[in-house]
């Protein structure tokens, strides 16, 4: 499902791993929950390249009456992306890079959940596959605003959660981000689920809550990481 993301990366980490022209102005964000800002890499039309900026997670639709519709379009099923009215739009003519060096997904054991951190092998940023929508209300505000597309959880995810994000290997970036790529067939083949080269590991449950943002949140739930195969 991916209900919180992490990106701990130095600024040079992160400009090296995603190919910019500046070094970008980050804090490190240790546990990022929807209605938050997530750090997304886009090219515009007519931009000569890939820019990082800030966006708020949850998808606001320019035809949306009111913003609050966001908190229930936080992801997006590959399944239906490029159907779904919210979302159609778009996946058509606005993707972008979501900035991540791991995203958390929860365990359900009866009543208890228990949180797993996923990231690389090596702990290096990655690139989730998102979408973005600039919303303007009636008396001038601008919300810009991003969606994670989720995919049926591969290994070792589905250990954990039936869903994950929808992970982009660094080859399928430019066509991702390619203003000029709106054609609904040809996008298929970067929509096409994914079994990425993950690793996870339980974390405590400090991160069970939005309001805890430190280092804190990536501490093994026990003194050896247990990591699922």
């Amino acid at each position: 499902m991916c209900g919180r993301t992490a990106l701990t990366a130095s600024p040079e980490d992160v400009r090296e791993a995603f190919g910019l022209d500046r070094t970008p102005s980050l804090a490190p964000r240790y546990n990022v929950p929807p209605s938050q800002p997530l750090s997304v890499v886009r090219v515009l039309r007519g931009s000569p390249g890939r820019t990082l900026e800030s966006l708020r997670w949850g998808l606001v639709p320019p035809w949306a009456d009111d913003p609050k519709v966001a908190h229930k379009l936080a992801l997006a099923r590959v399944e239906t992306v490029t159907k779904t009215p919210a979302f159609r739009e778009a996946i058509r003519n606005r993707r972008c890079l979501i900035a991540v060096d791991g995203f958390y997904e929860w365990l359900r054991e009866g009543k208890m959940s228990r949180p797993f951190l996923v990231r690389r092998p090596d702990g290096k940023p990655f690139a989730l596959a998102g979408i973005w929508e600039r919303w303007v209300s009636r008396d001038g505000e601008v919300i810009e605003s991003c969606a994670i597309i989720t995919q049926p959880a591969r290994p070792p995810v589905e250990a954990v959660h039936d869903r994950m994000p929808l992970v982009l290997e660094r080859d399928a970036w430019d066509r991702w981000l390619d203003p000029s790529l709106t054609d609904p067939e040809k996008l298929a083949p970067l929509l096409v689920p994914r079994a990425p080269d993950l690793v996870a590991y339980e974390v405590g449950p400090r991160v069970n809550d939005p309001r805890r943002d430190d280092p804190a949140c990536l501490a093994p739930a026990t003194a050896e990481q247990r990591t699922l195969f």
